[in-house]
């Protein structure tokens, strides 16, 4: 049982945070740039003044406890608090200054990335991007795990302690073989999926799951291929070679239908859909700072003509 009067010490937590972020003693150390010794004793202090067990350690691997798992979401929010002061005391509480590590879903990054890395160079000098690309369940969990600062993807992302800030709107697009009847329509209703072999990419993919909701909306049970695949531009192949149909985001027409290979259909008004947006860990503190990148990211993407901006 912990000692109620116990102060933990900020080194403790970060070690703690350090090794559940890499699940590695040398890797935790290395980040920290200390030894690994100074690491071990600056968590057993911490352990030892909670009165709880927070890795396990075996010769093979380093294990978060299950109360390891349940307090790091608040070590991680002491260890954004600290830096926040830090931060502010010398000056330099802008977080759109210096590095910012942006994560983004692979159906949105290879779109909108060229524009928004060139807009930001030009506006925004001093802010170093780091981009990282992966699916929506594992961009959350690097936010959890502080390795990403903010990420771009579909809206709502539902996940507790992350925050989420709108950005733009845009509508799916029927993609379709060359030649095909339907190319060129401009008021399709959903319910023509009823009818269509369709293509979805991988589980994991959130546009697999909107694809799907928008035949549920429609009341279609889709003939949904065996052929997945792993990215859009894949699927968007598979469409080609006349394998089948796609639903694709307005932001990824003008790329995949370059070759003139690709034919399109728009669907009738409501037309289906998605929402874009901003999203970080709330503990950061940096929510306005993350509004006003967000109004400017949305604004870029908005130039293409593709989307519209939320608010």
């Amino acid at each position: 049982m912990s000692d109620q009067s116990y102060q933990p010490s900020i080194g403790g937590v970060r070690a703690f945070v350090a090794i559940a972020k890499r699940l590695h003693f040398g890797s935790a150390a290395n980040d920290l740039g200390v030894s690994q010794p100074s690491l071990s004793q600056s968590l057993a202090g911490l352990e030892s003044g909670l009165g709880i067990r927070l890795v396990e350690r075996t010769t093979r691997r380093v294990l978060l406890t299950a109360e390891g798992h349940r307090l790091l979401p608040s070590a991680m929010a002491v260890c954004d608090a600290v830096d926040n002061l830090l931060s502010d005391a010398a000056g330099e509480g802008d977080p759109l200054r210096g590095s910012l590590r942006l994560g983004l879903i692979p159906t949105i990054a290879p779109y909108i990335l060229p524009r928004l890395l060139q807009g930001l160079g030009e506006s925004r000098p001093s802010l170093g991007l780091r981009v990282v690309e992966d699916q929506t369940a594992r961009l959350l969990e690097q936010l959890r795990e502080g390795t990403l600062d903010a990420a771009i993807m579909a809206l709502p992302a539902g996940a507790p302690g992350i925050g989420e800030i709108p950005m733009y709107d845009e509508d799916f697009v029927l993609a379709l073989p060359t030649g095909h009847p339907l190319s060129g329509r401009k008021r399709l209703s959903p319910s023509v999926l009823a009818d269509l072999p369709l293509l979805l990419l991988d589980e994991g993919h959130c546009l697999r799951d909107q694809a799907l909701d928008v035949c549920q909306r429609a009341g279609v049970n889709p003939d949904v291929q065996q052929t997945r695949a792993a990215s859009l531009a894949t699927a968007v192949q598979c469409v080609e070679g006349g394998l089948g149909v796609t639903l694709i985001p307005a932001t990824a027409v003008p790329v995949e239908t370059a070759s003139g290979s690709l034919a399109t259909a728009d669907f009738s008004t409501p037309r289906p859909g998605r929402r874009i947006g901003l999203v970080y860990r709330e503990s950061s503190g940096r929510g306005g700072a993350y509004a006003e990148l967000a109004a400017e990211l949305a604004a870029l993407v908005a130039e293409s003509g593709q989307v519209t901006p939320v608010g």
